[in-house]
């Protein structure tokens, strides 16, 4: 009984197999034209944009010019919006502007708010998007009553992942480079590490 059982399944495979066969040479069947296949051939053409919002959190790193890093600063938070123009299925302009927040250990708050522009190239793999961009503009900074406008210089690295043609979801690892150069008192180059979660929209 139990043979006859398993011939009677390999055969329904076997007939099954010939028949799915069948029916993708059949040309009588409708053609369906999907985006998603012209997703996997070319994601990206030139005048494609994106807009991203990420959230995340920014860790202080050193500080050159402070004797010994002791620059007082906690892990802080950060919230981004960034816009991408492509001119080609890698090469990609772009804006952003960000706002952080930073604890120190005496109780009070470092405010960062970096803007600027970005030029950068993506890598395709499939469903995943690498993009490595740079980032250069200004930050209004305030600390306590102090305020300081100065340089900001963002190397970036992203893994995104496209859940469908207009939404991707990924990672992003940045540097801030931030350089004072007050007029009275010591230069000080700031390094910031910054990791956030992004949702990018697809326009």
């Amino acid at each position: 009984m139990l043979r006859a059982l398993s011939i009677l399944l390999i055969m329904f495979f076997i007939f099954s197999s010939i028949s799915l066969f069948a029916q993708e040479d059949d040309p009588d069947l409708p053609f369906i034209d999907s985006d998603w296949i012209d997703y996997e051939l070319g994601p990206y053409t030139r005048g494609d944009r994106t807009f991203n919002i990420s959230l995340g959190v920014l860790f202080p790193a050193f500080f050159s010019g402070i004797e010994n890093n002791r620059h007082g600063l906690d892990m802080g938070g950060i919230g981004t919006l960034t816009f991408t123009y492509f001119l080609s299925s890698n090469i990609f302009l772009g804006g952003e502007i960000s706002g952080s927040f930073s604890g120190t250990r005496g109780g009070n708050m470092l405010y960062l708010i970096p803007f600027g522009a970005r030029i950068g190239y993506q890598f395709h793999f499939r469903q995943i998007e690498i993009p490595l961009s740079l980032m250069i503009g200004a930050a209004p900074q305030r600390y306590m009553e102090n305020d300081y406008f100065g340089l900001v210089v963002k190397p970036s690295a992203s893994g995104y992942w496209r859940y469908n043609p207009d939404w991707s979801f990924g990672l992003n690892a940045n540097w801030w480079i931030l350089p004072q150069w007050p007029k009275n008192g010591n230069n000080v180059i700031g390094n910031f590490i910054e990791l956030t979660l992004s949702a990018r929209y697809h326009f």
